[in-house]
């Protein structure tokens, strides 16, 4: 992928999963906080966490699973692709709703 497209949709990411964690966060009595690096992009909720890098998702409960953001604007969470947004506000949902 070309360095510049892969920077792009790094962007993206970060930003989607930062306005879809602040729009669940008006329901949620937490606070999330999406930290962003050129190899890791991190959001925290309260003591949990999603840690993304151009491989791999972990978690805070010690989970990994396989992720790579695709040129079509897909991302692929263990093998299955989902439409970028779509993936970023259900992992946000999750986090700001599962404690």
């Amino acid at each position: 992928m070309d360095t510049n497209l892969r920077r792009e949709l790094w962007t993206s990411w970060a930003s989607l999963l930062r306005s879809y964690a602040a729009a669940h966060g008006l329901n949620s009595r937490h606070h999330a906080v999406v930290e962003v690096g050129a190899d890791e992009i991190t959001l925290r909720v309260a003591s949990r966490w999603l840690r993304f890098t151009h491989e791999t998702l972990q978690d805070s409960e010690g989970n990994q699973t396989g992720f790579s953001l695709a040129e079509d604007g897909t991302v692929k969470l263990n093998g299955i692709a989902e439409e970028m947004d779509l993936a970023a506000e259900r992992l946000a949902r999750e986090m700001m709703h599962s404690e």
